[in-house]
């Protein structure tokens, strides 16, 4: 009997919206940038914050997800905090950016700049 390996899921799934923005973003992104990474820095009031950063240097750790406009690395920390994260790109009257749905994610700041999990 043969074994079969079904491709692993993504640790952050990226909305439409997500993936246009990290093309518009690498269609303008300085001549060494290799992708997009998120990383989730300690910083806020809550402890952590999403952080898009160029990437210009590939880390076998990271998390690799491959858009039609490029790139996409989670940084190999982050990935516990992030798995089962939706990311979804807004633009409205009030805010415009990158936001996230965490499932892991136990609280957040105020501001809404950092969680916890």
């Amino acid at each position: 009997m043969a074994t079969t390996t079904r491709q692993r899921p993504a640790a952050v799934i990226l909305t439409d919206k997500a993936e246009a923005r990290i093309a518009e973003l690498m269609a303008k992104a300085p001549a060494d940038a290799i992708g997009v990474k998120l990383s989730t820095p300690r910083r806020g009031c809550s402890g952590l914050a999403y952080s898009v950063d160029y990437v210009t240097e590939a880390n076998p750790m990271d998390e690799r997800i491959e858009t039609p406009g490029g790139t996409f690395f989670v940084d190999g920390a982050s990935v516990l905090y992030l798995i089962g994260s939706t990311m979804d790109w807004v633009e409205d009257d009030f805010t415009t950016g990158f936001v996230f749905n965490n499932p892991n994610a136990t609280g957040s700041c105020g501001c809404g700049e950092s969680f916890t999990v």
